[in-house]
């Protein structure tokens, strides 16, 4: 076979070939070395090169993986990486892809935080559903540090700044050192079952893993998931990450950061209280006007449906007239029934019957004696006639 007749590769072929030659015959890579011309692009991915004395290789780290390092590498960084080798084709570049990346002489501490955080995550610790809303105006701000760190000199300062009128509860603590995580957990029980705060601050200054390691503990984690009380963690620099900023409703970069997203601007507050003022006369106003239209529209339906004044005041008139001569006719049957009453009155007048020579018996009871049984010779009667009446007493009495 001549070499004209064998198969003509591609350059994208050949590098696609190497590409595959190199992922099929190496396996996941331990390579430790130092970082060079680290590149952080919007991407979210990171581009760098490991070099030692002996060389250096290019190296990709996705986002999806560089999420979980926990800090932000720099130039000159000492790490250790676990990669796949393969081949970036378009340029012909061996590159390491690495999914993991730690600091030199950290493994130890690195691989039990990313254990842990592996543990908590399962169990549902960082989901974004559990996390507590941040109170956008509270009534009262709790801080959980140590009195003698100075980032609690920035969050007080911050925190006088932005919210002078809001009160601040300071539940003091280790934050670093073995009996840390337990005075922690201390103070967020003590601040929850006081209640006296809204929100509480978890705030520390930067320091090397092991200065920021007991925010790492486990029992810290399900305190911080526990409380009742949101929690806003700040804790190092904006590149130190912990398993509190992890669980924790929301995450600061730093101390005066969290600080600043706890606590409202007095002038912000301000400005929202103008913005609400002049909103609530805007609506008043229109409100307003708009009553004042419908008023005018139901004044003009109201001149529209009432009759012509001159046809009323001819009906007023005659229905003045028709009242006043309902009024006389009634007036009419009142005297004549009056006429009528006063006659049958005067003719059952007993006294008339007297005048016609009649006489009425009264017994001692002055009752109208009525049947010949109810006289008697024992007690005085009274005669009444038509011009008066005489006490009797009877000397005989022949019943007929």
């Amino acid at each position: 076979m001549s070499e004209i007749s064998r198969e003509v590769l591609s350059v994208g072929d050949l590098n696609r070939a190497i590409a595959s030659s190199l992922e099929a015959q190496f396996d996941t890579v331990l390579v430790s070395g130092e970082i060079s011309n680290f590149k952080a692009y919007d991407s979210g991915h990171w581009y760098f090169s490991l070099k030692d004395d002996e060389g250096q290789i290019r190296c990709v780290m996705f986002r999806g993986r560089n999420s979980q390092v926990g800090f932000m590498p720099q130039s000159g960084d000492l790490v250790e990486v676990s990669a796949s080798l393969g081949m970036y084709v378009p340029r012909g570049d061996v590159q390491l892809t690495i999914q993991g990346l730690r600091k030199a002489g950290m493994g130890g501490l690195y691989e039990a935080f990313l254990k842990l955080k592996a543990k908590l995550t399962k169990e549902g610790l960082f989901d974004l559903e559990r996390k507590r809303e941040i109170p956008s105006h509270p009534r009262a701000i709790g801080i959980i540090t140590s009195p003698q760190a100075a980032a609690l000199k920035d969050v007080l300062s911050t925190l006088q700044r932005r919210s002078p009128h809001i009160p601040i509860v300071i539940y003091p603590t280790l934050v670093q050192g073995p009996d840390a995580p337990a005075g922690i957990i201390s103070a967020i029980q003590n601040a929850n079952q006081e209640a006296a705060v809204d929100v509480i601050l978890l705030v520390r200054g930067g320091g090397s893993i092991e200065d920021l390691w007991a925010f790492n503990d486990e029992q810290l984690a399900y305190a911080i998931a526990g409380s009742a009380i949101p929690i806003v963690s700040g804790v190092g620099h904006e590149t130190d990450v912990t398993i509190a900023d992890f669980v924790a409703d929301l995450r600061a970069p730093t101390p005066t950061g969290a600080a600043e997203l706890s606590a409202p601007r007095k002038d912000q507050l301000l400005q929202e209280l103008a913005a609400i003022e002049q909103a609530l006369y805007q609506r008043l106003m229109q409100r307003v006007e708009r009553e004042a239209q419908t008023l005018d529209q139901l004044a003009l339906r109201l001149s529209h449906a009432l009759p012509n004044p001159d046809r009323m005041r001819e009906q007023i008139t005659s229905w003045q007239t028709r009242l006043q001569q309902a009024w006389s006719v009634q007036i009419d049957n009142f005297k004549r029934n009056q006429n009528h009453y006063q006659l049958q009155l005067e003719m059952l007048n007993p006294q008339r019957t007297l005048e016609r020579g009649y006489a009425v018996i009264l017994n001692p009871a002055m009752q109208a004696i009525r049947k010949p049984q109810d006289l008697n010779t024992q007690n005085q009667f009274e005669v009444r006639l038509a011009d008066g009446s005489s006490q009797v007493r009877f000397k005989d009495l022949n019943p007929l």
